[in-house]
């Protein structure tokens, strides 16, 4: 087949040759998955990021109450182990890993959106220890998190009022504090992907104030203008997503919308072509869960099932594109 035109077929009908346009086969979506070892505990809201070959799974919830649980899965043996247990409960929490530390922002003590904190915390998962770094300027959780050019911008986020912020802050980890207060976002949101690629930073669907309020708006922040553009959207306008850079493309996958429906749907984004591609869908829909990329794979962990704090899993997915 060339072009997209599929091939013609000669039917016989009363003598007469017909030509049949046969319509052409829309082409499996890319990408497979592989169910992993599930976390030793179920919880939903969780945090990931990855440090050299390793996963950790961060906070979370359990039954509407923060937990301080960090595990660490080694891909090499397909198993998991506990770590060092955030200092305090959180779910909802931001993270980001740089020059082979974890940091975590924020984070709500129970549902719904209750208690937002403004503690930072550091991990070494060599020593498995963390520290108190110094706290944001102001409460938040549910905030985006994106490691660019040595510094950490925390973004978006909502606080102890429980609404949505456009906050944009930026902490750099070589001096402990806060570096700058960078432009905000166009649109105040939160539960929505934050990815650094190609020099910049992506934000990109969201909730602007509920969970049914989804969007699928798509900012850039570029640091050397300290500015925001406009990209192509997210096809499926959803929050309570995962996010992680892949194969120099940003991977948005999952979401929420109430009363029932979790989303499934994997979509990529190409910075370079500004251009969104469906790829393989999830084994299952689910939200608030972490993901991180280490080597040719995507893991995501944890998160619910079904909207809002029911159906929390222990489920570690792998996602591959060859």
């Amino acid at each position: 087949m060339q072009g997209g035109i599929a091939v013609i077929p000669l039917l016989f009908a009363g003598g007469l040759i017909v030509a049949a346009l046969a319509p052409a086969q829309s082409q499996t979506p890319s990408g497979t998955w592989t169910q992993k070892a599930p976390m030793p505990a179920v919880r939903g809201e969780v945090a990931a990021a990855a440090v050299g070959d390793k996963l950790f799974a961060v906070g979370g919830g359990v039954a509407g109450k923060a937990v301080p649980r960090n595990e660490e899965y080694d891909i090499a043996t397909d198993r998991w182990r506990p770590r060092a247990p955030l200092p305090q409960a959180r779910d909802h929490v931001g993270v980001a890993a740089l020059n082979g530390k974890i940091y975590a922002f924020g984070g709500f003590t129970s549902s719904v959106h209750q208690g937002a904190g403004d503690g930072v915390f550091e991990y070494d998962p060599l020593a498995d220890r963390w520290q108190m770094l110094t706290p944001m300027q102001a409460p938040r959780a549910s905030v985006g998190v994106a490691a660019l050019d040595g510094r950490l911008h925390v973004i978006g986020g909502r606080g102890l009022d429980g609404v949505t912020v456009a906050t944009h802050d930026v902490y750099d980890p070589a001096t402990g504090k806060w570096w700058s207060v960078g432009a905000p976002l166009p649109r105040a949101r939160d539960h929505m992907a934050v990815v650094a690629a190609g020099g910049r930073i992506h934000a990109i669907g969201g909730r602007l104030t509920g969970p049914a309020d989804r969007t699928g708006q798509h900012d850039v922040y570029d640091p050397a203008t300290d500015r925001w553009t406009t990209a192509t959207p997210l096809p499926t306008p959803r929050s309570g997503v995962a996010a992680a850079l892949y194969k120099d493309m940003i991977l948005v996958l999952g979401g929420e919308l109430p009363p029932s429906h979790t989303f499934p749907e994997t979509e990529g984004y190409d910075p370079k072509a500004d251009r969104w591609v469906t790829l393989a869908p999830m084994p299952a829909g689910r939200h608030g869960f972490g993901g991180a990329v280490i080597g040719p794979n995507a893991y995501f962990v944890g998160g619910s099932l079904t909207p809002g704090g029911g159906g929390i899993t222990d489920q570690l997915i792998m996602f591959s594109l060859r």
